[in-house]
């Protein structure tokens, strides 16, 4: 990645003099705002840190894991031979919170400058800039770096003090929708992916728009990272789907971070539980457990992306590895022998992919030789030829889509024509990735179905439940009606087999539950509204005694229920405890006298009765006031 153009910020002294931010306010979007400094005699060292004791956290060890994870692995020797250069870069990482009593996270989002020298020290010298987060928006702390980062350099440390006091200006964070955060004379346009625990769209609907975040790490350049690997992405997303364990290793902190968020958005909008590391190292303190596993002993469900080949040796239990990226960090671009691009451009202008140039896709003995020499081999490799490649033991169902392949465009020898293609195949690729995931999810739409009360019936019933959920009958149904249309034409015949592994994966109870959960609370709704619009005089009017003094009785405990929400300040609960208290009063006043005696014998449903007629009145005869 090249040198990004810095943003200025206007009123710096202006904002010397503001008022330190509030922590809440700030708090509500980033943990921290650190500059880290590579010293050569002691190592990472957070050089500044705002707030001050941010990185001071119960449990200790923040600090270092944070200074360990801001940094590649060595210094680049792919700079410029020149006297002096300079080279930033963006990635991100993903370490556990050591602060936290449950097992949560803290995204990194580093900005770093490797500057090279022959007239310092070992000829060089790097700084990161890091912003430390417990929220995975990725498009907007991208852009604020290339804010931050630049600023930090040219004004110092101030500079962290006052992004800060611009973040806590901004309002909370609205998770699933666009926002605009202003920053200094610029202004972040930015749309934040779902809430985690939101569970996104119904299996059954295919969002109609792609540009619209459905999962973490939209902004992910899935054809950028892949581009080497375009027909492994379908196998890909099946490892990603079941929860299979990858190892991604990569030439640089850049590439295998944004490899790691390009897999994890591929499943979009299925909930992806399992854990992943964009950036892993041997500081992590999940790297001891993990290198301690004996032979034979099941690798855990994990992504870890990496760029020092030692894991290929320490973890070559993990099943499934793909090398990404290229060594060269100017160009991710993958050209045949000959050295012409893979598309049909001519002049720098763009073309179609070639699909016949991907070796993968074409048979001759030179290409069948080397894929036997490179499984013969393994990741191994690696250690002495970086190559792109995926040693994998998983038997695919799914295959490649060429249709989609034949719409993506090269383009040509031109790196600014290549970045506008880039976004035009990436959202070819998203597109077709939320339909494939939106259609393998589908046949679990009937066990998250929601209903409404029937034309006639009434509201004041509990609702029916949800199907039971039972994976064999589950499986037995589908197997009897079959994939579906779509997926049909993209799997093999052993699609039933990638169901059976998705059902026993850790994504599918998590995504599962979220789901069950949403509609029944969705149901709750429906039914709720049901009970706010119903008309309950044309309701009981045909009722027998009998009906009418059960939707009393519903009528009354519903009441009860919107009460105790009212206490709370709920403005629909007070709304809907007029509406119930008018409703109880008229199912109470079609009722035998009788009965309606023996009703008022209690005294709370007396007073609760008496609540309802006593109604005081504001101007245009609106209620204002109901006593009980």
């Amino acid at each position: 990645m090249n040198r990004i153009p810095s943003v200025s910020l206007r009123g710096g002294a202006d904002a010397d003099a503001a008022a330190p931010p509030d922590p809440a306010a700030l708090a509500r979007w980033a943990r921290a705002f650190c500059v880290i400094r590579f010293d050569l005699e002691r190592g990472q060292l957070v050089e500044a840190c705002f707030p001050p004791d941010a990185l001071s956290a119960p449990g200790g060890g923040l600090d270092r894991l944070v200074a360990f994870s801001s940094f590649p692995d060595s210094m680049s020797h792919h700079l410029p031979r020149h006297r002096s250069s300079v080279h930033d870069s963006l990635f991100s990482f993903r370490v556990p919170d050591p602060s936290s009593t449950h097992r949560a996270f803290l995204y990194g989002f580093v900005f770093n400058r490797q500057r090279q020298d022959e007239r310092l020290p070992r000829g060089g010298e790097q700084k990161s800039v890091v912003i430390l987060s417990h929220a995975p928006y990725s498009s907007l702390f991208r852009l604020l770096l290339q804010i931050l980062g630049p600023l930090c350099f040219d004004v110092g440390h101030s500079a962290l003090a006052m992004v800060a006091s611009h973040v806590a200006a901004w309002p909370a964070p609205a998770p699933g929708r666009p926002m605009e955060l202003p920053i200094g004379s610029a202004a972040l346009r930015v749309h934040l992916p779902p809430a985690v625990d939101d569970p996104g769209p119904p299996p059954a609907l295919l969002p109609a728009n792609p540009s619209v975040p459905y999962g973490l790490f939209h902004d992910a350049d899935l054809f950028a990272a892949f581009r080497g690997l375009l027909l492994h992405l379908w196998t890909l997303w099946e490892l990603m789907l079941v929860g299979e364990p990858v190892l991604v290793v990569a030439p640089s902190p850049a590439q295998c971070s944004e490899a790691v968020a390009g897999l994890v958005s591929l499943v979009a909008p299925l909930l992806y539980s399992v854990d992943f590391r964009p950036y892993f190292t041997i500081h992590d303190p999940d790297f001891a457990r993990l290198n301690a596993l004996a032979e034979g002993e099941v690798f855990p469900p994990m992504v870890l992306g990496v760029t020092n080949l030692f894991f290929l040796k320490s973890l070559k239990s993990i099943p499934n590895v793909v090398s990404v990226g290229s060594p060269n960090p100017n160009s991710t671009r993958v050209l045949p022998v000959g050295g012409q691009p893979l598309g049909n451009g001519t002049n720098g202008t763009p073309g179609k992919l070639k699909l016949d140039k991907l070796a993968i896709n074409k048979f001759s003995p030179t290409s069948l030789l080397n894929s036997i020499k490179l499984r013969r081999e393994g990741p191994l490799s690696l250690m002495t030829e970086h190559k792109e490649a995926l040693w994998s033991t998983y038997a695919p169902t799914t295959k490649p889509d060429t249709s989609v392949l034949n719409r993506l465009i090269d383009g040509g020898v031109s790196p600014r024509i290549e970045e506008s293609m880039s976004v035009v195949n990436n959202e070819i690729l998203r597109r077709h990735f939320l339909e494939l995931t939106t259609n393998f999810l589908a046949p679990f739409g009937p066990y998250l179905r929601t209903t409404t009360p029937s034309e006639g019936s009434s509201p004041f019933v509990d609702p029916p439940l949800l199907p039971p959920f039972h994976a064999d009958e589950f499986v037995n149904g589908l197997a009897a009606r079959g994939p579906g249309k779509f997926l049909s034409k993209r799997m093999r015949s052993n699609w039933l087999d990638l169901y059976r592994r998705f059902l026993e994966g850790p994504n599918f109870m998590p995504w599962f539950r979220q789901r069950r959960a949403a509609a029944e609370q969705e149901q709750q709704r429906l039914w709720r509204q049901a009970r706010m619009n119903i008309d309950i005089e044309k309701l009981t009017s045909k009722m027998s005694e009998l009906e009418r003094i059960d939707s009393f009785n519903a009528v009354e405990r519903y009441l009860l229920r919107e009460m105790e929400n009212s206490e709370r300040g709920s403005a629909d609960s007070i709304a809907a405890c007029q509406k119930l208290k008018g409703d109880l009063q008229a199912a109470f006043s079609v009722l035998p006298k009788d009965m309606q005696q023996l009703l008022l014998s209690n005294p709370k449903r007396a007073v609760l009765l008496q609540g309802s007629q006593e109604k005081a009145l504001g101007p245009n005869g609106i209620v204002i006031h109901t006593s009980l």
